[in-house]
């Protein structure tokens, strides 16, 4: 089985760091099948006391970049540029994860007949935080492996792809952009794919769209996306804005919309809005966009001779 690589972004979430930290102690792999990187964006709080005191417990890397705004795409490449595993999982601060996580989603790469992505299972996250209480009331967040069990069980709090799950299967990849959907609250993919698309677009200073710019590179690269159920999580319930998140986002769509320039990036720029994550794939195919590859591929036949492109974004873009 290959070895993987934790990549935990972070700033001033000591406490839901510990409970993520906590759920990586109880991983049923051996502590040297895994190594844990996380790294600070600037934390003003107890965060780098906290990760010194699972320095025995993990097999655990701590790096820290001074506070110069939203820096989480650049807190992953340092991840990224460090990792010493053949597969990166990404997991965000506050999501808890099952004993067995990580071997499904190193089970997944090892079966794999060529380069997957991988969506782990993620309980419990909300948009607006408006179901905190009630979870924290329900749910035993000191056991993980029971909670999820009880979530499961129940039907209660599900991952929100969950209908898009139900409708599309496991298998991701005969969708034209699976993509859309790699949040990297508990994701994963072959470390070597991940720096040979680039890693992470360090423009994306602000919350949303560099998890799923990454993903877009990765599926122009030739990697299948799927769904592990078995790569299961817990998002602890803690307050956000939806409001205020999106509105960042949307600026990100559009960037992400203009950088590749395709019809169906260009489609991107309307999430947020008029299309939703849920949504998109059915709408690209309603509207008939050509893939992105057949769409570039035509429109370089369409130059007249001796014509130049206009130089294209890096490698799998």
């Amino acid at each position: 089985m290959p070895r993987c690589s934790v990549v935990i972004p972070t700033y001033n979430r000591a406490e839901l760091l510990r409970r993520t930290l906590d759920s990586l102690c109880a991983q049923d792999l051996p502590t040297a099948a895994f190594e844990v990187l996380v790294v600070d964006d600037g934390s003003s709080d107890a965060t780098a006391e906290l990760v010194a005191g699972f320095a025995r417990r993990l097999d655990l890397r701590y790096f820290f970049q001074p506070d110069e705004g939203w820096r989480v795409a650049r807190a992953r490449n340092v991840g990224i540029e460090h990792a010493t595993g053949e597969v990166c999982v990404f997991v965000d601060s506050g999501v808890l994860l099952h004993s067995g996580c990580l071997a499904a989603h190193l089970r997944t790469h090892q079966r794999a007949d060529g380069p997957v992505a991988v969506c782990g299972y993620v309980y419990g996250f909300d948009n607006n935080g408006s179901d905190t209480d009630p979870m924290i009331d329900a749910l035993d967040f000191d056991d993980p492996d029971a909670s999820i069990e009880q979530l499961r069980e129940s039907g209660r709090w599900p991952d929100l792809r969950e209908p898009f799950y139900a409708r599309h299967g496991y298998d991701l990849g005969r969708l034209p952009a699976p993509w859309v959907l790699y949040w990297t609250c508990n994701v994963s993919a072959p470390t070597d794919r991940v720096r040979a698309v680039g890693g992470f677009d360090e423009q994306f200073r602000s919350w949303g769209g560099e998890d799923i710019d990454l993903g877009y590179r990765l599926h122009r690269d030739g990697a299948r996306f799927v769904l592990d159920r078995a790569a299961s999580s817990i998002h602890y319930p803690h307050a956000k804005s939806s409001v205020h998140n999106f509105a960042q986002a949307r600026t990100n769509y559009r960037y992400l919309a203009a950088k590749y320039d395709t019809p169906i990036t260009r489609l991107a720029a309307r999430l947020g809005g008029a299309v939703n994550a849920y949504t998109f794939n059915d709408a690209i195919t309603i509207a008939g966009l050509p893939g992105c590859a057949e769409y570039l591929a035509q429109r370089a036949a369409e130059l007249p001779p001796g014509a130049v492109s206009a130089p294209g974004p890096a490698r799998g873009q």
